[in-house]
């Protein structure tokens, strides 16, 4: 079964949308509210949903709302930019594409327009190992900076060839997720009997032989042997000695945890509780961010993702000290309003959303987004 009937059975039938049509979204809701009507029930869930009452879920995004900006007056912002540099390269802005799992739920081409959709708007692309597309063909598709996102499970030939491929396919860095011992209990995929459409599958595990076949409803009986509950610091400093590229551990919420990271060899720390998809009750990403950062004290980056859907929540993000923050969810509500064109589209929207904070907070530049703004001295 070839990707255009998959993306049938996975997405409701919509128009073609060209860059005119896109450019009525003015905001990430906006977006959302659209691809709602555009992916299927169970899609729809898969991707929206969080665990058990998903409070977290919530929290995420309402906590950013909370944090004050204590802006600064009569300040020259006539010159603005928002470009920064990560992984040694240029970016537009502060902003990457989290992973998320299985695009072409979302978009007949899946992860290549995610890829391209970057590319256009000048952000990195982290690729998850639960991707659709294979590594290579999303290296292939368009020219961004490319982060592999890994899983560390009992199988360690899996995760080595993954991280080998990835390299040599030419991405920048990783991204290990540490916050999945088991999958975290999601009432809607399990409402909505989420599985892997026929056609569609993780291809990028199955080329190094992994897993049974996909089958089962909800994600820990389709996807459960993409991890493991035994897995410790000693496996992430297994991998972090794999490769010589960066590595971030994503999923920490601890300043303990923080610490734990760097000395296993972790490059880099993400602040994450998996889109309020795991334990439901763990701490929003904006209230456990300046702990973490204040534990790691300027010696790796720290990203930070979970319910950032403004540009004022990538400003609060930057002067709480993270270097750069994730958006994962808004991604593949562009992707499935317009391929390629809705993901740029989204990144332009957060842009111009943090180019007009920055201005009225009194900020020039990234680097001139510092803790002052949040606090009154």
């Amino acid at each position: 079964m070839g990707s255009a009937e998959t993306h049938i059975q996975s997405s409701r039938p919509r128009p073609n949308d060209t860059s005119d049509d896109l450019r009525r979204f003015s905001t990430l809701d906006e977006m959302e509210a659209v691809a709602s009507t555009r992916l299927s029930e169970m899609a729809h869930a898969y991707f929206v949903g969080g665990a058990g009452d998903e409070c977290t879920l919530g929290r995420n995004r309402s906590a950013w709302a909370e944090i004050d900006v204590w802006h600064k007056v009569l300040v020259d912002v006539s010159n603005r930019s928002t470009a920064c540099t990560l992984f040694g390269r240029p970016c537009k802005m502060p902003i990457l594409a989290a992973p998320t799992a299985l695009h072409k739920l979302a978009h007949a081409d899946g992860e290549c327009a995610t890829a391209q959709g970057c590319a256009a708007a000048g952000v990195p692309m982290v690729i998850s190992s639960l991707a659709s597309t294979s590594i290579e063909a999303i290296a292939a598709a368009a020219p961004c900076p490319l982060l592999m996102q890994v899983y560390l499970g009992q199988d360690r030939a899996l995760g080595r060839d993954l991280i080998a491929r990835a390299e040599a396919a030419g991405i920048v860095g990783f991204q290990l997720t540490v916050d999945t011992p088991v999958w975290g209990l999601r009432h809607r995929e399990l409402a909505s009997g989420f599985h892997i459409p026929p056609g569609m599958d993780v291809v990028n595990l199955r080329g190094t032989g992994g897993g049974a076949a996909a089958s089962g409803v909800g994600i820990s009986q389709v996807l459960g042997w993409t991890i493991s509950p035994s897995v410790t610091w000693k496996d992430l400093e297994w991998a972090c000695g794999l490769t010589s590229l960066p590595v971030f551990a994503k999923g920490i919420c601890r300043a303990d945890d923080a610490q734990r990271a760097i000395d296993a060899g972790a490059r880099g720390v993400i602040v994450s509780n998996h889109g309020g998809r795991q334990l439901d009750g763990a701490p929003a990403t904006a209230r456990a961010l300046p702990g973490v950062v204040r534990a790691v004290a300027g010696r790796v980056p720290v990203f930070v993702d979970g319910g950032v859907r403004r540009g004022i929540d990538v400003l609060r993000a930057l002067a709480l000290g993270a270097t750069a923050v994730q958006v994962g969810r808004p991604v593949l509500w562009g992707l499935s309003c317009g391929g390629a064109a809705g993901v740029s589209r989204c990144f332009e929207i957060l842009r111009d959303e943090l180019d007009r904070a920055m201005a009225l907070a009194g900020c020039p530049d990234v680097a001139s987004v510092r803790g002052d703004l949040l606090r009154q001295d």
